[in-house]
């Protein structure tokens, strides 16, 4: 893996902070909340980042499921702090029961 550019690096630590605020969040108001992740491309930063909300069963994702959007607010909110705005904030945050790993 190629090293990262300074800008790289400050993409990367804003998503970061970005990720970990909503986690905390998730973790104290939705039920079977497990952890947040995120992937994305940095040529096509920010259309290409994907954060996913990790469930430990699939009736919590379920439950959970008409919240999606207000989290998809929440996510492009704290972005917007970060200074980068999240065109289409519902292609960038989703619910799921797949970690990191799998």
């Amino acid at each position: 893996m190629k090293k990262l550019s300074k800008v790289q690096l400050k993409q990367q630590a804003a998503v970061m902070a970005a990720v970990t605020s909503l986690e905390q969040q998730a973790l104290a108001e939705l039920s079977g909340v497990v952890q947040a992740w995120f992937s994305m491309e940095y040529e096509a930063f920010p259309g290409s980042l994907l954060v996913r909300l990790q469930f430990a069963e699939q009736a919590q994702l379920e439950a959970a499921q008409p919240q999606l959007l207000l989290w998809q607010k929440r996510l492009s909110a704290l972005m917007l702090k970060k200074g980068f705005v999240l065109k289409d904030l519902r292609k960038h945050l989703v619910f799921t029961l797949s970690g990191p790993d799998d």
